[in-house]
């Protein structure tokens, strides 16, 4: 079965080598209430990538990277949806290129109902022509009215957002670039209402940058003094990427370096927070060395001392069942987190079912606070997708809510086009 198509983008392409032995099925329980909740087919948008979001009365807000009735490609130029609490689609918003490209992230909400968000593509045409470096978005509450609020220009301004933007109490909105910035390597930027930019930080990679991160894919999270918290997929002191810290001056502080190995390299989740000032992510390499390539990926901690350092732990290590039946190659997150400190997340391959590929079709999983781990689903490629690339969605009552890049149904000829699925504890 061929992948679900994707952007073209310049972001990593996954490399990765599994075992080539027999599926078994996990031990452990598959959850039961698994049900999707609306199936893509092309023009109402085409493989999902980000996270969801939600509002009260439990309408479900989204991206797709393609789809839709923009004239880019044959495949789309994206959309942005929202579907009601029984996953119909109550409306659709569709790019067309110059406005916007490719939206992989999700989305943000503000108290009104509008919705902020970032294309990896599009904009300003005269940087990389013709697709242009991305954008930075706003969408009415009716989803009718888009507003442009930065269009990127390369360096030494920000390429390609790829970013979940976070925003403060006054309106601003954070978010980083993959590329570009003074070195090329990525940047986090400010976009104030108006729609002004401040670049904040310009990664310097090693060994000419004293050690600093490059690329940064997933954006980052702000606690209540204005700190922003990220990580960079590459770059640090071993080059596997870093967590870093930004104070409200722009100020960087690198809180650690992944060395690869066991204790995971190449991070590329948007961060989670604690109330004790714990980070939680995920890595999509290193951990378990047998693996194959340069791992599966690890759930880790990070926890801040009194001396002032960080300390790693990993949660847990992928691949540690035979065939990666518990999960492999964890991606753009974020983790969600409940109140008996159990975690919750996706990986884009592994699981039960092989039927996608020898890779397997992906998996949710949920951690208890011992580092235990029970997969809640398998994805098996048919009608319930295949290749959960963003984290999930928790509502009030513990349900969880994901997409899926493909699976469901046929579009395009010989692409699947995605779900967005529920699971009921």
């Amino acid at each position: 079965m061929q992948k679900p198509f994707s952007a073209g983008k310049p972001t990593f392409v996954i490399f990765i080598t599994l075992l080539l032995v027999l599926a078994i099925v996990p031990t452990q329980a598959q959850a039961q209430k698994f049900k999707v909740l609306h199936t893509f087919h092309g023009r109402d948008g085409a493989s999902p990538m980000g996270v969801l979001v939600r509002d009260a009365a439990g309408n479900v807000y989204g991206t797709t990277i393609g789809g839709g009735t923009g004239k880019c490609s044959k495949m789309g130029c994206g959309t942005v949806f929202k579907l009601n609490k029984s996953g119909q689609q109550v409306w659709l918003y569709s790019f067309e290129g110059g406005n916007g490209l490719n939206p992989e992230a999700g989305l943000v909400r503000d108290a009104a109902g509008n919705l902020f968000g970032t294309t990896v593509y599009g904009g300003d045409t005269k940087c990389v022509p013709p697709e242009g470096c991305g954008t930075t978005f706003k969408l009415s509450n009716t989803g009718k009215k888009e507003t442009v609020l930065h269009k990127f220009t390369g360096t030494p301004d920000g390429w390609f957002p790829e970013a979940l933007l976070v925003e403060d109490l006054q309106g601003n909105l954070y978010g980083t670039t993959y590329l570009g910035g003074s070195s090329s390597l990525g940047a986090v930027f400010r976009i104030d209402k108006t729609g002004k930019e401040t670049i904040l930080h310009s990664f310097a990679g090693p060994p000419d940058g004293g050690g600093d991160g490059a690329f940064s894919y997933q954006g980052v999270i702000r606690d209540a003094t204005g700190n922003l918290y990220g990580v960079t997929d590459a770059g640090g002191a071993y080059g596997d990427g870093v967590v870093y810290k930004l104070d409200s001056t722009g100020t960087e502080t690198l809180l650690y370096s992944f060395p690869g190995g066991p204790n995971g390299g190449g991070p590329n989740s948007v961060l989670i927070a604690d109330a004790g000032g714990n980070l939680y992510g995920t890595t999509k390499e290193g951990g378990n060395a047998e693996c194959g390539g340069s791992g599966c990926g690890v759930v880790f901690e990070l926890s801040p001392q009194s001396d002032g350092s960080w300390t790693e732990t990993v949660l847990y290590t992928f691949c540690s069942l035979s065939n990666c039946a518990d999960g492999a190659l964890p991606l753009a997150g974020p983790l969600v987190r409940d109140s008996e400190g159990n975690i919750y997340g996706t990986t884009y391959f592994g699981g039960a079912y092989h039927n996608c590929d020898v890779d397997g079709c992906g998996a949710v999983f949920k951690l208890d606070s011992r580092g235990s781990e029970t997969v809640l689903h398998s994805f098996t490629g048919g009608a319930d997708g295949e290749f959960p690339y963003a984290g999930l969605m928790r509502d009030s009552s513990g349900n969880l809510y994901g997409t899926t890049q493909g699976g469901g149904a046929t579009c395009y000829t010989s692409y699947t086009c995605g779900v967005v699925f529920k699971i009921t504890p």
